[in-house]
């Protein structure tokens, strides 16, 4: 008699390599925003999470919406990922990432550089609120605080970003 594996010898069940295949890329594109543009923890993060979804995938495919759920997790392993004592890596040196081609790559690095300079937790807000285009109750519920406190912080962060940014948010805000 067959018995699923919880070990994932087996490739995991079609309906999730689907799921892995069609929101890997972006899960490590939120990731790259969430990391302050560190493409390689992105990458990490972005498998971590989707290591834990397979876990408990029988329960996540029968959710209303599992690529929410995946981006819960994604948020929450970001979040504990500096929490943890085992995480000893240290960058030595900073390698430049090859920008994205686009108008002004340059503003792009600057946003970039801006969001990484915020705490964790105000950047986790900004990032589901306004690049994911969650409403305030569902970034709350992802980040399991209160609908208040999202739209303070997203308040102090965006002051945050405005005063990092200076001359240079005029520039951002065009198209």
């Amino acid at each position: 008699m067959d018995s699923p594996t919880r070990s994932g010898t087996d490739g995991g069940t079609p309906e999730f390599r689907d799921f892995a295949a069609a929101r890997a890329r972006h899960l490590v594109r939120t990731a790259y925003l969430l990391t302050g543009g560190d493409a390689h923890l992105a990458e990490d993060l972005a498998q971590e999470a989707l290591g834990k979804l397979y876990g408990s995938w029988r329960r996540v495919s029968r959710m209303e919406n599992p690529a929410g759920y995946a981006r819960t997790v994604l948020v929450n392993t970001f979040l504990s990922h500096r929490r943890r004592r085992s995480s000893g890596e240290h960058v030595t040196d900073t390698f430049a990432e090859t920008p994205a081609p686009g108008p002004d790559p340059a503003l792009r690095i600057a946003l970039l550089d801006a969001l990484a300079e915020l705490p964790q937790q105000d950047r986790a807000v900004l990032i589901l609120r306004y690049w994911e285009d969650l409403g305030v109750e569902e970034t709350a519920t992802a980040l399991r605080t209160t609908p208040s406190a999202v739209r303070s912080r997203a308040s102090r962060a965006l002051a945050r970003l405005r005063t990092r940014l200076g001359d240079q948010l005029a520039d951002l805000a065009q198209p």
